[in-house]
């Protein structure tokens, strides 16, 4: 529900900003990464070139490696294979979200299943989403509107709060300080500054002093 009113926003979005419905409707259809779409939006909106465009969503996309690298070495060995290159489509953040932490609690034979039917259901409902937003655009404020766009990321990172190690709730409190540290300096950057800035900090925070300390105390 939380990732339908997201995409409920974005279609919305995308109908007061004049984009057409079948370009809108495509973008949850074959992108499916809510962000890259947002960015897609409004660099098409001002005019970029199509050049500039795929850096920008590819830039906003870094963030599916590190997604990758952490979720699917968690299948079952022989789920481990090139047909997984079909699922990767299905990898966003509420999937992806869930999935780390509902799959500590099952076996690893499982767990492709559990992701593809987890992943399938949010992508089906986007489509839709996106379809109701643009034909209910005008109807609610536009506060109300930009606010459900905001919604998804904002359970993503009250879902990852929930992972047991304290080093993840320390990387997402540096960012909330450091970001508008960035976007005073730079608006167009400070979202990839501020992940890579708080992201490296904390990795080597984690490495050099609470693993030590953890060490000396076992």
């Amino acid at each position: 529900m939380v990732l339908f009113a997201g995409m409920v926003g974005f279609g919305a979005m995308g109908k007061t900003n004049g984009v057409d419905a079948w370009f809108t409707g495509a973008t949850s259809f074959l992108m499916f990464v809510l962000p890259g779409q947002v960015v897609l939006l409004e660099m098409a909106i001002t005019g970029s070139s199509v050049l500039a465009i795929i850096l920008a969503v590819s830039l906003t996309s870094t963030r599916f490696i590190a997604m990758t690298v952490t979720l699917f070495p968690q299948f079952h060995e022989k789920d481990r294979n090139h047909r997984l290159y079909a699922s990767v489509h299905l990898l966003a953040m509420t999937a992806w979200a869930i999935s780390m932490r509902e799959f500590q609690t099952m076996e690893a034979k499982y767990r492709l299943s559990y992701f593809v039917g987890l992943g399938l259901l949010c992508w089906l409902i986007s489509i839709p989403g996106t379809i109701l937003g643009y034909f209910l655009a005008g109807m609610v404020p536009a506060a109300i509107t930009l606010g459900l766009v905001f919604i998804n990321p904002l359970f993503f990172l009250l879902t990852f709060t929930e992972v047991k190690p304290w080093i993840n709730r320390i990387a997402i409190g540096l960012g909330f300080v450091l970001g508008p540290f960035f976007f005073i300096l730079d608006r167009d950057t400070s979202l990839l500054t501020t992940g890579l800035v708080a992201g490296t900090a904390t990795y080597f925070f984690d490495r050099k002093v609470l693993r030590k300390k953890a060490g000396a105390i076992s």
